[in-house]
């Protein structure tokens, strides 16, 4: 705990219980919250940031609402000294009249509540000086400047370093106040431990208690006017004992050219070293040409001299490099010999340098990776060490792209095995399977639309149909577990309740990373208004009935696990997999990736399960939790992919039951139709079971169906549709469209924020079609394609200085025409509007992969074009020592004291203590983000500052970024 900190501290069985499974959000997306509306006197500040690149710019401006009532529509206006004149603007209406501009909100924004932040920005040319405005006014009130936090930078320790256990490392900081304050004080961290503070300049700090391992150090500096900012963080590590230290880990050398890398030693000698380093495997057309035998004084000990690696003017593939000296342990680098023009492959391996450094911090000690490299975001995962499927399947596909650069598929392999022992669940997680009953899979309990209409009474009355595939899926692998991921994964035991694979509740003091489960409570349940609980509830902690009572209603309780798959990536898992085996096996190296890729089938087997209605009713014009008839087999499936499927069952091994549902409601952005392809039509990938296959040709048809129907006018890609409209069979409204008698839904599953708003949705669905095309030239695909690539091209802007804005934000309006397979209808309904734009790099990452997969089909110049500049722009632009990454205003953050619906008179605890009643809040059933070094910020903004800038490394999308960046080698270099 920070010194001084206040710390809040806020069975009879059933046959079967169907789990309101959990809703698995976007990774990227947080909810935002609204207050009534009242009018309001104005109290505001404005920040106002540039990218400047000498002719123009861009301004982003952050209003805040500073007041104790929200503002229900907004004029911002400001001047300029100079002639800087606008070209447009986003976020708002923008008007220039002379130095004088105008911006008006637009719909989507006009409420600011009390102390939230809504932004806008604009583009703009000049000549000369381009000096910032000093003054700001909202609907005509002048606004104070927002104070803008320290500047603090961590100078030492350097990235990268190695100490030796019990050795001083010494941390030095700067830091500078903004405005009039000055610092009072810097903190530095190890992760999210106070290690000590310096109240005085120059900040420093010396520790020797660091343990065996990697570190990721950090500074933050507080100043007089109670604000306060940490530095990006630094990877060092600790060795057991004196060794070499080689940068980087992995290096490019294209063909006939050298490149360099460093060594240095982690302790002071006592005399001379000599450092040698040689081949010590691989490649035989690398070589070291340069420094093949470096000497360290006692003086230049610790500063780094350079060993360089030639390559011939043939061949390509990776060598491993070994520097060693007496008395110290060695230190490799892997080098691999790229084409004479794979710049972007030599770019892939810089950034997979940065991505597996320990040093860095996206690993777990277990090799598990983490959401992000920053503990304190909250997106789907509420915290930054969970870890989700997502993160594995991105884990997969990077390592199937190093081991086609590198040929080096140990790596792939590897990567399978961590996800297979950690996140698919085991035997002992799922023990009571073989009470199964594949004629009744699960009761039926309705989805509300509001947290505090829970919980959902269980309703046997209700037919539920038979579930056609659990005993092919048993003949085929002879077993009555099921083989796919549970969606999230608490990788710290943050939360403490040690659910570790084939552990139940073991509690705070577990190491192993821990499954965890959060959404339940219908669409309206942002990841603000949820009550994270254990995929295996013991009643150790929540209440008397654990936390199955705030889910679901029923006269009695039992101790039980449940599981929730996320579709896309256990799909994405499989596209991993076949890119595995293609590449390998252009290798000749098949071999060495066939019991993988073989795995890949198996999961793809059980991904069935996604395919079919929530309790396996009959699809088309369902209504009616009684009148909607049971599915008898295979009309029960939807052949989409779905939000999840789930499964679950007794803790007792003597009580007989357990149950399986799939889900009612299919996503535009979660369909894989590259998977369904090789699921059905690639032999290595083809699963075992009886109807597998032609299972997934059907669902390949029929997915790139769904997308022809949910294209607009424009040629973006609508939400979905639903066989349970709001998740009870309920009647839907007058009108609505269908596709084989599925409803047009919007914004499927969740409404907080609407699901169908988000960009990356459209990227990271349209570049699985666009493998597909790449791959088969399929016709559906491409029509689809060239609709969606020209209206994405039409909202794509690059700067001169090679900066970008993709679009972020979507409205829709209106729905599909009625699917008519024979003759589909042109959507002239259907409309797309791009509310705001973003340089988010994931996202463009995921984009830039799209255009390059198409252009190398179609020949698209323009397409091409525009993915080389993404690829260029992030690169030369947001680089820094972890990754690629930008910052990010985190407006949704004052939601951290959102209540969190617990029904009057229901109380328990979380494991740690944090009481859980109908007074909780997000943050006080999280009380450990107290304790995070980036907490100050939240304080801060919660108490009417400037909403927080954080910039982020998530693991999904570093990964994304080093496979576009491999991508583009492959196909268009």
């Amino acid at each position: 705990m920070h010194p001084g900190r206040r710390r809040r501290r806020r069975a009879a069985r059933r046959l079967w219980t169907a789990a309101l499974a959990a809703l698995a959000l976007p990774l990227t997306l947080a909810g935002t919250g609204t207050t009534p509306a009242h009018a309001a006197a104005v109290q505001c500040s404005v920040d106002y940031k540039t990218n400047d690149w000498g002719s123009g710019f861009t301004a982003d401006l952050t209003i805040t609402n500073r007041g104790t009532e929200a503002l229900d529509g907004w004029t911002l206006t400001y001047a300029y000294a100079g002639n800087q004149k606008l070209s447009n603007g986003w976020n708002g209406t923008w008007s220039q009249s002379g130095r004088n501009i105008t911006v008006k909100n637009a719909s989507y924004n006009a409420r600011i509540a009390a102390g939230a932040a809504v932004s806008t920005g604009a583009q703009f040319t000049y000549s000369g000086t381009n000096t910032a405005p000093t003054s700001f006014a909202v609907n005509g009130t002048a606004c104070v400047g927002a104070h803008q936090p320290p500047i603090t930078v961590l100078t030492s320790p350097a990235a990268g370093s190695v100490y030796t256990q019990g050795e001083a490392v010494a941390l030095a900081a700067t830091a500078a106040a903004a405005d009039d304050a000055t610092i009072s004080k810097v903190e530095f961290y190890d992760d999210t431990r106070l290690l000590g503070t310096d109240t005085s300049a120059p900040y420093s700090l010396s520790v020797t208690d660091l343990a065996v391992g990697s570190h990721s150090l950090l500074a933050k500096a507080y100043d007089s006017m109670g604000a306060s900012a940490e530095s990006t963080p630094v990877g060092i590590t600790v060795a057991s004992g004196p060794t070499v230290v080689a940068t980087p880990p992995q290096l490019g050398v294209q063909q006939g050219k050298s490149g360099t890398f460093e060594v240095k030693l982690s302790k002071q000698p006592s005399a001379n070293v000599t450092v040698t380093t040689t081949r010590a495997s691989g490649n035989t057309n690398l070589s070291v040409s340069g420094g093949a035998s470096l000497t360290f004084t006692p003086q230049n000990w610790n500063t780094a001299q350079k060993v360089t690696v030639s390559a011939g003017s043939s061949g390509t593939g990776s060598a491993v490099f070994e520097s060693t000296a007496p008395g110290h342990g060695k230190a490799t680098v892997t080098v691999t010999q790229l084409g004479a023009t794979k710049e972007y492959d030599a770019r892939f391996l810089e950034l997979y340098g940065k991505i597996t450094n320990p040093a860095n911090g996206y690993f777990s000690p277990e090799g598990i990776p983490y959401h992000s490299v920053e503990t304190l975001i909250v997106e789907a995962p509420d915290h930054g060490h969970e870890t989700t499927s997502e993160a594995y399947s991105y884990l997969l596909w990077l390592q199937a792209m190093y081991g086609k650069v590198t040929g080096d598929w140990t790596k792939f392999n590897g990567a399978w095995e961590i996800m297979e022992k950690y996140m698919i669940p085991t035997h002992a997680d799922q023990a009571t399977n073989s009470s199964y009953n594949a004629s009744k899979p699960a009761t039926y309990a309705p989805e509300y639309d509001t947290p505090n209409e829970y919980p959902s009474r269980l309703d046997g009355a209700v037919p539920v149909g038979p579930d056609p595939i659990a005993g092919e899926l048993k003949s085929a692998y002879g077993t009555d577990d099921v083989y796919g991921m549970h969606w999230i994964q608490d990788v710290d035991n943050v939360y403490g309740y040690g659910n570790s694979p084939g552990k139940c509740e073991a509690g705070p003091a577990d190491t192993g990373p821990s499954y965890i489960n959060t959404f339940q409570r219908g669409p309206q349940e942002s990841v603000w208004e949820t009550v994270p609980q254990p995929t295996c509830d013991a009643f150790k902690y929540g209440g008397r009935n654990g936390y199955l009572d705030l889910f679901t209603g029923d006269a009695s309780y039992a101790k039980q696990w449940k599981f929730t798959n996320a579709p896309d990536a256990d799909a994405r898992a499989v596209q991993a997999a076949y890119w595995a085996d293609i590449w390998a096996k252009q290798q000749g190296k098949g071999s060495q990736v066939s019991g993988t890729v073989a795995k890949a089938a198996k999961m793809g087997d059980y991904l069935r399960y996604a395919m079919f209605d929530k309790y396996f009713k009959k699809i088309g014009n369902c209504v009616g939790p009684t009148s909607c008839p049971a599915g008898t087999g295979k009309d029960a499936s939807h052949y989409l992919l779905s939000w999840y499927y789930a499964w679950g069952g007794a803790v007792d091994t003597s009580a007989g039951w357990a149950w399986r549902i799939g889900s009612s409601h299919a996503h535009g952005g979660y369909q894989n139709p590259l998977a369904a392809y090789a699921l059905s039509s690639y032999d290595a990938l083809k699963p075992k079971s009886a109807t597998g296959a032609a299972d997934w040709a059907k669902s390949m048809t029929r997915q790139l169906e769904f997308y022809r129907w949910l294209q607009s006018e424009e040629g973006a890609i609508a939400g979905g549709a639903t066989n349970s409209w709001a998740g009870r069979y309920a009647t839907p409204p007058a009108g609505k469209s269908t596709f084989y008698g599925m409803y047009y839904d919007e914004k499927p599953v969740y409404h907080d924020p609407p699901s169908n708003q988000w960009f990356g949705f459209q990227a990271w669905s349209m570049e699985r079609v666009a493998e597909l095309y790449q791959q088969t030239g399929n016709a559906q695909a491409k029509a689809v394609l060239d609709k969606w690539v020209d209206w994405a091209l039409a909202h794509t802007t690059i700067n001169p200085d090679g900066t970008f804005r993709i679009p972020s934000t979507l409205q829709w309006s209106g729905q599909p025409d009625t699917w008519n397979a024979s003759s589909p209808g042109a959507n002239s309904g259907l409309h797309v509007t791009v509310a705001d734009y973003t340089n988010d790099v994931g996202v463009a990452a995921a984009y830039a992969k799209t255009l390059t997969y198409y252009a190398d089909r179609s020949g698209d110049t323009e397409a091409a074009r525009i993915a080389k500049a993404l690829l260029d722009g992030m690169w030369v632009n947001h680089q820094d020592a972890l990754g690629i990454a930008v910052p990010e205003t985190r407006a949704d953050y004052n939601r951290f004291d959102d209540p969190v619906y617990v029904p009057s008179g229901w109380t328990g605890t979380m494991p740690n203590g944090d009481a859980i009643n109908s007074s909780s809040t997000f943050e006080s059933i999280r009380s450990f983000y107290e304790d995070d070094p980036a907490w100050s910020k939240i304080e801060s903004y919660l108490a009417g500052g400037a909403a927080p800038t954080f910039t982020y490394h998530r693991f999904w999308a570093q990964a994304d970024i080093a496979l576009a960046m491999g991508s583009y080698a492959e196909l268009l270099e």
